[in-house]
């Protein structure tokens, strides 16, 4: 097995090493076997002229603008000016660039993300010198975007060559490409059941249909497992496509508000830059606010689509996220055979973070869609060396544009691939007469150079310093994090770090709620005069951490208790046995690919420095304990799996070799039954566990970020008491419902997460779970904690002003 000469991340076609079964398929990374079939058929091309694009985007713009325009045909021809005719004309481009298979069109969609972001941007700072005060209205973001049309008109018809396959052919090449008709219809039936399994829990309904679209997108993902060697490319990436989309909308459909953590708090800067129709990030200086990807990206959604603004949220964003399993596919395919490639997608689909926590950070998922168009370009061989570098430098910067902590997290990243590039080149040239190989890979040049280093870190210092003057965050971080290393101090991290191998200092939630209520205490003795609560009464409250309660066990789980099998332990002890598989399985794929005789690829040099620096951060994150608290272990393995999530399906099949031709299909069936547990199918089909929302109307995530009628209903209509009576007092919340209920009400609010600081003169509005359970859940060092609220206590000292059986109000 040889490789190319040119620096070369991946094999060439002609040279991949062939899987079993390759002479009975056709293993084009292209259109070719498609091309011959609709050249058997006779069918005749119909190509689409340059000036189409143009003058449909024309009457696209018009069915924009017009007032009364029907609301399908403006969403339809939004998005067509947003994201249709721009991939169109990308693509042509970027196939000079990154020439392999579904590459052009994966890549194409980073860069149309980038695009209306930065056409978002100079009309936001343009408008203004001209004089106008609202400059992201419909009619100037529609005429910036059209004219950007233009431009890539432009450049495609200098730069690049003409399509070759028009409408009438590419629908030849879909109707003979194998297999793509059954994901297809296999994909749309799952996403109808994700759609309706959400829409029956919003209305109060089971979770059955929910259950069901689980299993299928886990059935259909096992299915293009089985399937690897007689499923087209194109087949294999939309059923893994239709399959993460899926998923991810059993979760992002949640609710008939905003529901989930980050994405309430981006949903609320979204709303102060729709507003005023104008982004100015000096009114609140916060790194959310600095984030494109929630604030000017959503806002040129809504105002050429018109569609809800929440479904920006709750569905475009998703559909867009949902590229980066198809985008890691490609990635791994340009190196690797199949079997890796997407047993790579899968893990990072079966990952519990990206179902749990990425479908609710707009901002961190439309920044892996960068991410992942950069990894396609960095793994394309076939293009032209400077032209690559040069376009995943321009990605990576879209990447610091869209969310600071993943720019931070790319760039130490590659300064570390980088310096394990330079100590590996000089311990090969001291050894060069006993580590001398046979293979070229260690004479090939690196793709990474340190100019592709310096230019994001340069545009993430000017972006978050003079440009929004929002990096106070990272200093802070920065700051702590040099402390710990350099003087380790007392404090833990976040739980997430027990799950490393790396281990980490663990507290339980009493000593960490602890811990919290003696830090604001001392904070707020110099105010206590002016607080609600006196010392003696503080004293006196029993501050007692309570855990989620677990789903009663069903007439399965009854059943295996009874034969001696303990669900709730079974399930704790599944979650933490997948996060120790994760850790191991790379770990021992590293090791297999550089030292093992057999392995399912060979990894050059660019992929073991850049896995090796991905997995060093994972556990500087681990050790660190205020990178764990500020960022999350979780987070930072699941953005780490762009790198080394190849090495980590190695090391699975290398593991299962015992099964021989066999191995595959086991490992397949293996993450099938990892991602129904991770989930949430295992433990509600037999109960003994937290329930997840995806699957239920109860648990932590239900409880604390599922907005309720009655709770808005609340906010409401303290808005309109405030107002009749022109009361100018303050309003506090515990510190979810706020996130919550802030983005409903136009009075000034805060969040409080203990009585340690209610205010003698504020209202105190309780949401729903603090109503119904008595309970608060407040986020200190990392980690969600729950605890008994005094209402008790407080109420003695306030009167209940409103009370819709939801909601109360107290002042």
């Amino acid at each position: 097995m040889t490789l190319r000469e040119d620096d070369t991340l991946a094999l060439t076609k002609a040279q991949r090493p062939k899987e079993p079964g390759a002479d009975r398929r056709r293993d084009s990374e292209g259109e070719e076997g498609g091309r011959a079939a609709a050249r058997r058929r006779g069918r005749q091309r119909l190509d689409v002229p340059d000036s189409a694009v143009l003058m449909t985007s024309a009457v696209c713009a018009v069915a924009v603008l017009v007032p009364g325009a029907p609301s399908p045909a403006r969403l339809v021809a939004g998005l067509y000016l947003l994201f249709g005719a721009p991939l169109w004309l990308w693509r042509p481009l970027v196939r000079r660039v990154v020439p392999t298979g579904s590459g052009p069109t994966l890549v194409s969609a980073g860069l149309v993300v980038l695009q209306n972001m930065l056409v978002a941007l100079l009309v936001n700072t343009a408008l203004p010198w001209a004089g106008a005060d609202r400059p992201l209205t419909p009619v100037s973001l529609t005429a910036a975007t059209v004219l950007g049309i233009g431009l890539l008109w432009w450049c495609r018809r200098r730069y690049a060559p003409r399509s070759r396959a028009g409408l009438v052919r590419r629908w030849a090449l879909a109707r003979t490409t194998p297999g793509l008709g059954v994901v297809t219809a296999a994909g749309a039936v799952t996403l109808l059941c994700a759609v309706a399994g959400a829409v029956r829990l919003n209305n109060g309904y089971g979770g059955t249909v929910s259950v069901l679209a689980s299993v299928l997108g886990g059935a259909l993902l096992l299915l293009l497992s089985v399937k690897r060697r007689t499923y087209h490319l194109t087949a294999l990436e939309t059923g893994l496509y239709g399959a993460t989309l899926a998923l991810l909308l059993l979760a992002s459909l949640r609710g008939w508000f905003i529901t989930g953590h980050d994405v309430q708090t981006e949903y609320l800067f979204y709303r102060m830059a729709l507003g005023g129709e104008y982004w100015d990030v000096s009114t609140y200086r916060h790194a959310y606010n600095a984030c494109l990807s929630i604030t000017l990206l959503p806002v040129s959604i809504r105002q050429i689509t018109g569609i809800n603004d929440i479904y920006i949220f709750k569905a475009i964003v998703p559909a867009l996220f949902a590229l980066t399993p198809v985008m890691l596919f490609r990635s791994v395919r340009n190196v690797a055979p199949r079997s890796v490639a997407l047993l790579a997608a899968v893990f990072f689909v079966a990952f519990p973070t990206f179902l749990t926590d990425m479908v609710f950070l707009g901002r961190q998922a439309i920044a892996f869609v960068l991410l992942g168009s950069a990894i396609v370009v960095l793994t394309d061989a076939r293009g032209p060396r400077t032209a690559r570098r040069a376009l995943f430098v321009v990605l990576l910067v879209g990447v610091v544009l869209s969310h600071y902590s993943t720019g931070y997290v790319v760039i130490g990243t590659l300064a570390l691939a980088l310096l394990y590039d330079k100590l590996w080149r000089f311990a090969s040239r001291r050894r060069r007469d006993r580590l001398r190989r046979k293979r070229r890979d260690d004479r090939m040049l690196s793709f990474i150079r340190w100019w592709m280093v310096l230019v994001p870190a340069v545009a993430a210092v000017v972006w978050a310093g003079p440009v929004t003057h929002t990096g106070g965050q990272l200093h802070l971080t920065a700051g702590q994090a040099i402390s710990d290393l350099l003087a380790p101090s007392n404090q833990a991290g976040s739980s997430d770090t027990g799950y490393s191998l790396f281990g980490g200092e663990q507290l339980s939630p009493q000593q960490r709620l602890m811990e919290y209520v003696k830090q604001t205490r001392a904070e707020s003795a110099g105010e206590r005069a002016h607080l609600l609560l006196t010392v003696k009464e503080l004293d006196g409250i029993d501050w007692a951490a309570v855990s989620t309660p677990d789903m009663p066990l069903t007439a399965a789980g009854r059943a295996l208790d009874a034969a001696g099998v303990p669900i709730p332990s079974l399930n704790a002890a599944v979650r933490a046995a997948a996060a120790y598989f994760f850790q191991l399985m790379t770990v021992l794929g590293v090791w297999v690919v550089l030292r093992a005789r057999r392995s399912a690829f060979r990894a050059v040099r660019d992929q073991t420095t850049l896995a090796l620096a991905a997995l060093s951060a994972v556990a500087l994150f681990t050790l660190v304990p205020q990178l764990s608290v500020d960022y999350g272990v979780l987070r930072a393995f699941q953005q780490g799996l762009f790198f080394f999530a190849p090495f980590l399906a190695a090391g699975t099949l290398w593991l299962l070799r015992w099964a021989g031709r066999r191995k595959e299909v086991l490992g397949a069936v293996l993450t099938f039954c990892l991602l129904l547990n991770l989930v949430g199918v295992m433990p509600k089909l037999l109960g003994g566990y937290p329930a997840q929302i995806q699957l239920s109307n109860g648990g932590d995530y239900y409880d604390i970020y599922y907005t309720r009628s009655q709770e808005v209903q609340a906010a409401l209509w303290l808005d309109a008491w405030k107002r009749t009576r022109e009361d100018e007092a303050p309003v506090q919340m515990d510190s979810f419902s706020y996130t919550r209920l802030k983005p409903h009400m136009a009075s000034d609010a805060s969040g409080v997460s203990t009585p340690v600081w209610l205010d003698e003169e504020a209202y105190l509005l309780l949401g729903t779970t603090p109503t119904e359970t008595g309970r608060v859940s407040l986020f200190y060092r990392g980690d969600r904690i729950t605890y008994e609220f005094p209402r008790g206590l407080v109420e003695k000292r306030k009167d209940l002003v409103y009370n819709n059986g939801g909601a109360v109000v107290l002042r």
